[in-house]
């Protein structure tokens, strides 16, 4: 187990609207306030795009990412967390619940998502804490860990 602890910093409600991408317009946004750990949510709708819903096979490393095509509007619900790239950017990783006509789709947003819309995101800043991400070569993961 890897633990840092940290405080609470700014707290940032955004809206998000039609075609803005998640994370792409999370991750800029933290990149222009100077946030660089957080707490996300958001809810909201969302259309267009892919959700990574598990490996095909979690015994096969680095794992092959299955994919889900979102090509209609959905409703959703996502939490995650933003820490620093090894490069240093914010990077989110986020998870998001999608819902439509009772079927509902869950996975990692990373690939992308476009806004219907309005999405409501609240971003709560977590400072002094020492974590970032990096590339880890057994899962291809970007993971938590000390940072530089």
């Amino acid at each position: 187990m890897i633990v840092s602890e940290g405080r609470l910093g700014r707290v940032f409600v955004l809206r998000l609207g039609d075609g803005d991408r998640i994370p792409d317009a999370i991750e800029d946004f933290a990149r222009t306030r100077g946030v660089s750990s957080a707490l996300v949510a958001a809810l909201g709708g969302v259309e267009n795009g892919r959700l990574v819903t598990g490996p095909k096979d979690g015994t096969t490393m680095p794992p092959t990412a299955m994919l889900t095509a979102i090509d209609a509007v959905h409703e959703a619900a996502a939490v995650g967390t933003l820490f620093p790239a090894a490069d240093g950017t914010p990077r989110l990783h986020m998870h998001a619940a999608l819902g439509r006509d009772g079927e509902t789709r869950t996975g990692c947003v990373r690939p992308g998502l476009d806004v219907w819309k309005i999405l409501e995101v609240v971003v709560i800043e977590i400072t002094g804490t020492d974590l970032a991400r990096a590339r880890d070569p057994e899962t291809g993961f970007e993971l938590l860990g000390r940072g530089a």
